[in-house]
């Protein structure tokens, strides 16, 4: 027999080399103050903190009845969930989808974007990615044993990718650029001409561009979101991605789906179809009901979320931070004062006052000098949040 010791099982060589995920760190912080028995308001997560809508939570238990709901789903999506997807991107776009060819339903936006990476790249593709970026973004193209050119986005450029700091050569060998506006963590927003600059970048060099749009719909001040196919010729090269999660408080239902044209979508169909199902029946009968009920349910949302950025917004400015406001998102995006990495800063910040927020690290190695702000937490547990870190001279210096 083989004595145990001898015994070497070890995972790919490719996820050991992923750099170490900052919110399994972070999980531990927190652990590590529950057990001293601090009191957490956690301003680092991006997880709603409402209920998800009622109409919604009703269809999901009448479809939990219904015995067919309970059998394997489709790989592609039920067409009535695609339809109303189809009808939603109108109404809130003006951009026409076919309902058939043209989406690709998802079990949350984060395994699509995984499994875009995955199903275009090959080991040694470059992809491109600006810095911050949500984690899925870098480590999708990772896994897949590509390698990423991070371009820094600059609050002097409204934190948008500069076009020209992409090396030709890079251009040239790229596979994938992926965008996400309104931005996480950066709250930024990406303005027409922006979007048609990368698309024209994109068509020139014959890259994919991915829009992450999760953040589509959190949006403020009679906002309007901009779909990636508003733009003449995104067609050509792009598919746009969108989430229930942060839209209809279905963080944890798990539904996204992704949109692009028929050669594109039917890549992502076969990656899926070979590693997964499709997402649960009674969740799509969910997300149907999301995206057909009135605007009203999410409206509600909105303005909750835009009591909060008034009162985040004045008292961080009271404590010293030049606050960048965006009419978007569910963050702010702030300095770290002198002195700190943004993980040494927000474990002491942890530590002394038991307000977590999420380090800039966490978001790329060129972000970390800031950390983010999250807004889903009551208006009366934000202020408490400030009367302690005034009590603890947390203050920006």
């Amino acid at each position: 027999m083989i004595e145990t010791s001898k015994i070497n099982i070890k995972a790919a060589d490719k996820l050991l080399k992923l750099p170490k995920y900052i919110f399994a760190e972070l999980d531990e912080w927190k652990e590590e103050a529950r057990k001293k028995g601090i009191d957490l308001i956690d301003l680092g997560i991006g997880n709603p903190d409402g209920a998800t809508p009622a109409p919604v939570v009703e269809a999901a238990l009448k479809s939990i009845q219904d015995p067919k709901s309970h059998g394997y789903p489709s790989f592609r999506g039920k067409i009535e969930f695609r339809q109303a997807i189809a009808d939603w991107m109108k109404r809130r776009y003006n951009v026409t989808i076919d309902p058939y060819t043209e989406i690709q339903t998802l079990i949350g936006e984060k395994e699509g974007l995984a499994n875009v990476a995955m199903a275009f790249t090959n080991p040694g593709d470059i992809n491109i990615v600006p810095d911050p970026y949500y984690p899925v973004l870098s480590r999708g193209t990772w896994i897949a044993s590509g390698e990423v050119f991070h371009v820094k986005l600059k609050k002097e450029n409204n934190f948008l990718p500069d076009l020209n700091e992409i090396p030709e050569e890079i251009a040239k060998k790229a596979k994938i650029f992926f965008i996400n506006y309104p931005n996480n963590p950066t709250a930024a927003i990406a303005p027409m001409e922006f979007l048609e600059r990368v698309v024209d970048f994109c068509r020139k060099y014959s890259i994919l561009l991915i829009s992450d749009m999760a953040y589509g719909e959190v949006v403020f001040d009679n906002y309007r979101p901009i779909s990636i196919f508003e733009v003449e010729g995104a067609k050509d090269v792009a598919i746009e991605f969108h989430s229930f999660s942060k839209t209809f408080n279905m963080a944890g239902w798990r539904a996204g789906f992704a949109v692009g044209k028929k050669e594109f979508i039917d890549i992502i169909y076969a990656m899926k179809s070979n590693i997964d199902y499709g997402t649960s029946t009674l969740v799509q009968d969910a997300a149907i009901k999301a995206l057909t009920m009135p605007y009203e349910y999410v409206q509600k949302i909105m303005d909750e979320y835009d009591e909060r950025r008034e009162l985040i917004a004045q008292n961080m400015t009271e404590l010293g931070w030049d606050v960048y406001r965006t009419p978007a998102t569910m963050y702010f995006w702030l300095k770290i004062p002198k002195g700190y990495t943004s993980k040494e800063w927000c474990k002491m910040v942890l530590e002394k006052t038991g307000v977590v927020f999420t380090p800039g690290i966490a978001f790329g190695d060129m972000s970390d000098d800031h950390f983010r702000f999250s807004i889903v937490q009551s208006e009366a547990r934000l202020k408490e949040a400030f009367r302690r870190m005034r009590e603890a001279g947390i203050k920006f210096s």
